[in-house]
């Protein structure tokens, strides 16, 4: 009976501690925190020396369970990698992946040793543990708060955050079994180490490419009960992760490649696999940092708090500017946009996660390698974490969009694949209600109004608070989303959404400076206002979308083939300029300019 009360007492309170990290999400978007951050102090508030008081040290489950989260978490950041976005991203990405882990972990590392006074190779192991980059914080802390950054950098930061956790753990294993044939008098040979590198990668490459291509197929062929297919998906995902992992491949990358393949083909019932993904993926971070939490005891912190910050300082402000530097030069980034990569190379569970097979491989010092990867850690999502947003937006590499804060209902249509339905609830504020037009690829289906199901004739124009469904092509599902979401900040309290006065794409910025009288500054003045949009969103302007120009604010109208060819001109949304608000009085007293 002992034995059942205590698997009881368990399960109690680890749902707890999972209702209690949930819950705590909404906290930290009121303060602005990192969630990881807030999930990590939940497990340390529950753990030996905080207020639960609950002792855990088991190394095993820690890393079976890290295995796991990360395996979803890095399968779901693959399933949301678009491959045409990563145009000019690869070969940077697994620079730095590759090229950029070695150079940050034999940097910081050298700096470990010195001030550890550990022997040269335990001091690497220092720097390999903490060299990579979490994929799940980068994920989480990019898309947190409706940041979007500028399509090369964002694809570059994604992708090596996700491809840098193979060499990461190569150098950690091959270096913790070169401390310990050290202790034995035993060496391994560069030729030895290069054959292991090959091999990891090779496996995981081919394992990722075949699982990705084998479950799209099987997926699509079978008929399975309403509701599996999202749980059949996870489960391929860890069988791909641990089938490559048994044959000595990295199933770390196995798993993101299938994400990635399986993202970019026709899937039957891909919404609600993209849904639930989303779920577990948020469960598998909270899990994982609330278990690491409860891991680390602060109180044994204490000895080597002081050296392990000054790791984490060199590590944030020398050890992977200089790797990003170096890496990225060749490849024609700006000092902004290697500054950027430079500060969100975020650490997290994966370092964390890393410390733990010292232990389990019983290294000497095994305890100094987690206390220091959890100081980094805990450094980098205070710091980066919270300046993550900040820092793009002052260096101009954040597009002027956020992220739509719209709810997207999705439906999938039995026996077709080309076709989803999607439904929005229309809002007061939204482009759709404020002159926008539905794009021609976007069918509608049909409206729900004041709870009655009505057909897209019966209802005519769409009303506020109307629910409305269309049938659109998967891939371009989202492309709806700006016209559903809210837009107060270009609703001002006498300017139309998009502005009152109106003109094509091709209309050239200098014509817009002479006739408006607009300080047009920074900006080639024969460029066109269809060629300043694709310039700023990286080609895929949306209707909304919106830039401040010499006063004013242009407005995207219309939009055909991903070209502006109709914008707007909001001119009392900087009403303290007397020339501007001029025309827009005598646009409202004579209704033309």
């Amino acid at each position: 009976m002992d034995t059942i009360d205590i698997t009881n007492a368990a399960l109690l309170l680890g749902a707890a501690l999972a209702v209690l990290g949930i819950l705590s999400s909404l906290v930290a978007q009121r303060f602005g925190a990192p969630l990881l951050l807030i999930f990590l102090v939940i497990g340390m508030l529950a753990g030996e020396d905080g207020p639960g008081h609950l002792p855990f040290s088991d190394y095993k489950l820690t890393y079976l369970i890290g295995s796991f989260a990360l395996a979803v978490i890095l399968f779901d950041g693959g399933l949301r990698t678009k491959t045409g976005h990563l145009k000019g991203a690869i070969a940077p990405a697994v620079t730095l992946a590759t090229l950029g882990v070695i150079i940050t972990a034999g940097l910081t590392g050298w700096v470990a040793a010195w001030l550890f006074k550990l022997p040269p190779l335990e001091g690497l192991l220092v720097g390999a543990v903490v060299s990579s980059t979490d994929a799940a914080a980068v994920f989480f802390l990019i898309h947190a708060g409706g940041l979007q950054l500028r399509q090369r950098v964002g694809a570059t930061l994604e992708m090596e955050s996700a491809t840098n956790d193979p060499v990461a753990v190569f150098l950690t294993m091959v270096l913790v079994q070169m401390v310990v044939a050290a202790g034995a008098g035993a060496e391994h040979t560069a030729g030895e180490i290069a054959e292991l590198l090959a091999l990891l990668v090779t496996i995981g490459a081919l394992g990722g490419l075949a699982g990705g291509f084998l479950s799209s197929w099987l997926l699509n062929r079978i008929d399975l009960p309403g509701g599996l297919h999202p749980l059949m998906v996870i489960s391929l995902a860890v069988l791909i992760y641990g089938l490559t992992a048994v044959l000595e491949g990295s199933g770390f990358l196995a798993v993101y490649l299938a994400g990635m393949i399986m993202g970019n083909r026709p899937l039957r019932a891909q919404a609600s696999i993209v849904t639930v993904n989303d779920a577990a993926t948020w469960l598998s971070q909270i899990v994982m940092f609330i278990v690491l939490g409860l891991l680390v005891t602060p109180s044994r912190l204490l000895t080597t708090a002081l050296p392990a910050c000054a790791v984490a300082g060199f590590l944030l402000l020398f050890g992977r500017p200089i790797a990003v530097w170096l890496c990225l030069t060749p490849f024609g980034f700006s000092a902004k946009e290697k500054w950027l990569v430079s500060w969100v190379g975020l650490r997290g569970a994966v370092s964390i996660f890393l410390a733990a097979i010292p232990t389990l491989s019983g290294v000497q010092h095994a305890d100094l390698y987690f206390n220091v990867a959890f100081v980094v850690v805990l450094l980098s999502l205070l710091v980066q974490g919270w300046t993550l947003t900040w820092s793009a937006r002052k260096l101009d590499l954040a597009l002027p969009r956020t992220a739509a804060a719209v709810h997207r209902q999705e439906v999938d249509l039995p026996g077709e694949l080309a076709l989803e339905m999607v439904g929005y609830r229309v809002r007061p504020e939204s482009a759709v209600m404020n002159g926008a037009a539905m794009p021609a690829w976007a069918k509608p289906a049909f409206v729900v109004r004041k709870g009655q199901v009505i057909t897209p004739t019966q209802a005519g124009a769409l009303q506020s608070h109307d629910y409305a469904y269309f049938l659109a092509p998967p891939e371009r599902a989202a492309r709806l989303d700006q016209l559903f979401a809210p837009h107060a900040e270009l609703l001002t309290t006498n300017e139309p959404f998009f502005g009152e006065f109106a003109f094509g794409g091709a209309t050239r910025l200098q014509d817009l400076e002479t006739f408006y009288g607009l300080k047009v500054v920074g900006h080639d003045p024969l460029l066109t206002v269809a060629g300043l949009f694709a310039e700023k969103f990286e080609s895929k302007p949306e209707v909304g979308d919106h830039l401040p120009l010499g006063g004013a604010v242009l407005v995207v109208r219309e939009i055909v083939d991903d070209q502006v060819v109709r914008a707007g001109l909001q001119l009392d949304a900087h009403a303290d300029d007397p020339v501007l608000s001029w025309f827009a009085r005598v646009k409202r007293k004579f209704g033309k300019a």
